[in-house]
């Protein structure tokens, strides 16, 4: 039995195990840092369909977690099955992951991944948000929470006077023709943990004037060009809110990008014509939103033939994802 992560019924039969696989993203950047309107980052992402988190959790004699992240799960598996006071006996099998700390929202979707097959195994009906609030995700954005939920191009409206993750304000389909160039610099790894809340805090004041002009360019120029499916005018804006907020936290990332080789490829991406480029969270992974298939592909081959395998640098051609993640139940054959 498979359903949409973004349902919540309870089962009410019994269940060998839960399998969930969830969607990287991408988050283009904030577009509101000075705060002053009461609330503050507001956030603009796509999901992708690729790299993927997958899982399974199932009965077991003891609670264990094995395979990549295996110790970020077995925390969260420990967290959760106490909040909730159910049946701990459980094993965790993280048959493969979206790589940590490279700015595709690798630590969300594992979380909530955890959450929801637990609450899914034991029969209990528990909100996607709920279990975000309870494993700490969330906190600035809800990028990450609406690609488990329904993928798709996402706006949030920003983090007001609670602990809650910002409202979803608008969700598009990312055009079936479009494509994804994912750029990886294997030898970094993003800002993350306690040094990120401590770059927050190091950031200069974001002056209004430019939290005005993004809120309005998304508005008047991303979205809607999104909804009439104009890729140079997209493309266009996602740069300009690339170059605001990386110029932004160049203080603390060291430049507009956190990786100079990935910001040598965007360079040459440019070059070629390609206008929407940039660097998703923290990065260093970098991307540029290409008209076509044939068109990525070209790009692939000439980026690779450019920075070989020595280089450190790897590249993958990802569609938009425009469904959230999928839940497998196993009914228990006894």
């Amino acid at each position: 039995m498979t359903t949409n992560a973004a349902g919540a019924k309870a089962i009410r039969r019994p269940v060998e195990r839960v399998a969930v696989t969830v969607p990287a993203r991408l988050h283009l950047g904030f577009l509101d840092l000075n705060g002053g309107l009461g609330r503050r980052f507001g956030s603009f992402g796509i999901t992708l369909d690729s790299p993927q988190t997958r899982l399974t959790v199932g009965w077991s004699d003891a609670l264990a977690a094995e395979g990549p992240d295996a110790g970020r799960a077995l925390a969260h598996l420990e967290k959760v099955t106490r909040h909730f006071g159910v049946a701990d006996k459980l094993r965790l099998t993280v048959e493969r992951a979206i790589p940590s700390h490279i700015g595709l929202g690798s630590g969300t979707q594992l979380a909530l991944a955890t959450g929801v097959a637990v609450a899914r195994l034991h029969g209990l009906d528990v909100k996607t948000r709920a279990i975000a609030h309870l494993l700490d995700r969330g906190a600035r954005s809800s990028i990450g929470i609406a690609a488990f939920e329904q993928g798709g191009v996402i706006l949030d409206g920003g983090r007001g006077d609670t602990d809650e993750p910002p409202p979803v304000l608008s969700r598009f389909a990312f055009p079936e023709q479009w494509r994804i160039l994912l750029i990886f610099d294997q030898a970094s790894h993003g800002v993350h943990g306690p040094a990120e809340i401590e770059a927050f805090h190091r950031l200069p004041p974001f002056p209004a004037e430019d939290a005005a002009r993004l809120c309005r360019m998304v508005l008047m120029i991303a979205l809607p060009a999104l909804a009439e499916e104009d890729l140079d005018r997209f493309g266009g804006a996602v740069a300009e809110l690339q170059r605001t907020v990386g110029d932004h936290f160049a203080p603390v990332q060291g430049a507009r990008f956190m990786s100079p080789a990935v910001a040598d490829v965007l360079a040459w991406l440019e070059a070629q014509g390609i206008c929407g480029v940039g660097q998703s969270s923290w990065g260093p992974t970098g991307f540029a939103i290409i008209p076509s298939e044939a068109d990525a592909e070209t790009l692939l081959a000439a980026a690779r033939r450019r920075w070989p395998d020595e280089s450190n640098l790897a590249f993958q051609i990802s569609r938009g994802r425009n469904r959230g993640g999928e839940i497998e139940l196993v009914p228990s054959t006894d």
